[in-house]
């Protein structure tokens, strides 16, 4: 079955691609699991010379690279070399920090010796989405070829010109053949990639129902998963918080990315005594974004990466309204050709309603008024979903003080949420497990290995 790549802001067929036969992905596992076997034994000099290698590529080529996630997917060209060069820095700090937290343990215990070694355990299978068509990738890529694992990649079908640019950005920096490879393979051909003996673990991020299905299939194997799934993200602003900041702020988060981003701020909880105020700001903010063709650097919110996607966003938009939310600005898509929707503020939110309960993947906001900081984390943490929240206020102890009381994998207070190489990003629920970034996502693919000597 081919794979078609799409220009979601035009309609336009880019080019189609051929889907790998079973053997043509049987040989490239095969070549995955032969090239693991020399990689495992080279030195970390080695590896972080080639993947400092890789991130000179992305940043030499960005423009290239950029032009084919927006035409791809849609997101604006601005906000795509900014992701070129997110991967290029992940690349260069797993490259100088990976010796590091991957270096010999000592620990005390009643031998002579003894001490935690963190070793490699083979191809890794990475099952990614089309939302950051390289960063997603190179935040696994990084970390598991530095510790001596080779990678293979599943992208999502509707950015294949991306997954072989990513195959070509290692090949390019000089990796062995077989380090890291693409396999142009649909859905239903993840399971026997999972199953195969050389494959020895999986990661994923994506849907719910992506991620149930890989881990009931890796589990099966006794193969380790880690999973980032959905998230629908508070944002949560207390009645002494800096307003003005927080709308503006507010907008970006919801928008970036057109509002195609797994921490996206999603939910904007805001208590009664700032709402108006907040609103007000909040709506003016949204609605002054400049929305249109992705290519031209003045776009702040592009198309979303397919038409079913911006049909499945309109009918919780309708939904909701239908159910007492009011549109303060947007509410539809916009007229003519592309899959591009208004940016929108839904007010009046409550639960029960599908901006509330659901995750939308899009640019629609929805605000829900709480009466104190106690009904604000009841509301927060109402949701199948805990991956990020945004927390507003003036006063660092309340801050402290509520911080352990809202289900996510981060709280970033005054700031919006976003994935730093430096710190762990993951989430709790049905947002998924496991870290990936810093020191903690490097060893989520590692035998840690103990050694007791006499």
């Amino acid at each position: 079955m081919p794979f078609a790549s799409v220009n979601p802001a035009t309609g336009e067929i880019l080019e189609t691609y051929h889907e790998f036969t079973g053997e043509e992905t049987q040989r490239r596992i095969a070549a995955s699991a032969a090239a693991f076997r020399a990689w495992r034994e080279t030195g970390f000099a080695s590896r972080a010379a080639l993947m400092h290698r890789a991130a000179d590529e992305l940043r030499s080529r960005r423009e290239e690279y950029a032009r084919m996630m927006t035409l791809e997917m849609g997101k604006p060209i601005t906000q795509s070399r900014a992701e070129a060069d997110k991967c290029a820095w992940v690349c260069d700090w797993y490259a100088d920090n990976a010796e590091a937290i991957l270096a010999r343990e000592a620990l005390a215990s009643d031998a002579s010796d003894s001490y935690v070694r963190f070793d490699p355990i083979g191809p890794v299978l990475a099952v990614m989405p089309w939302n950051f068509p390289f960063w997603q990738v190179f935040r696994f890529a990084a970390p598991a070829l530095m510790a001596g694992n080779t990678g293979l990649l599943k992208h999502a079908s509707n950015v294949p010109g991306c997954a072989l640019m990513i195959e070509d950005v290692f090949r390019r920096a000089g990796f062995p053949e077989g380090c890291f490879q693409t396999l142009l393979i649909g859905s239903g051909a993840v399971k026997a990639v999972i199953d195969h003996p050389a494959v020895a673990a999986a990661t994923l991020t994506g849907s719910e129902s992506a991620g149930s299905h890989v881990a009931a299939d890796a589990g099966r194997q006794l193969k380790k998963t880690v999973l980032e799934l959905g998230g629908s993200d508070p944002f949560i602003v207390l009645d002494d918080a800096d307003v003005d900041a927080a709308a503006r702020t507010g907008a970006t988060a919801r928008m970036i990315n057109t509002g195609q981003s797994c921490i996206a701020a999603k939910r904007f909880i805001v208590m009664d005594r700032v709402a108006d105020d907040f609103t007000r700001l909040f709506t003016s903010a949204v609605a002054g974004m400049k929305t249109g063709d992705p290519l031209r650097d003045e776009t702040e919110v592009g198309a979303l990466a397919r038409e079913d996607l911006l049909l499945d966003l309109d009918a919780q938009v309708r939904a909701s309204v239908a159910l007492g939310a009011t549109v303060l600005t947007g509410g539809r898509r916009f007229d003519g050709p592309g899959a591009f929707y208004m940016p929108t503020v839904l007010a009046g939110v409550r639960k029960g309603m599908p901006v509330f309960d659901e995750e939308t993947f899009g640019p629609v906001a929805a605000v829900i008024t709480v009466k104190d900081e106690e009904e604000a984390v009841a509301a927060a943490n109402d949701s199948l979903f805990g991956l990020g929240a945004s927390l507003w206020t003036g006063d660092r102890a309340r801050a402290e003080r509520l911080i352990p009381r809202i289900e996510s994998g981060s709280v970033f207070v005054n700031g919006l949420v976003k994935s730093d190489p430096r710190l762990p990003f993951g989430g709790v629920k049905r947002s998924g497990y496991g870290r990936e970034l810093s020191h903690y996502g490097i060893r989520e693919f590692v035998n840690i290995k103990t050694v007791w000597i006499a």
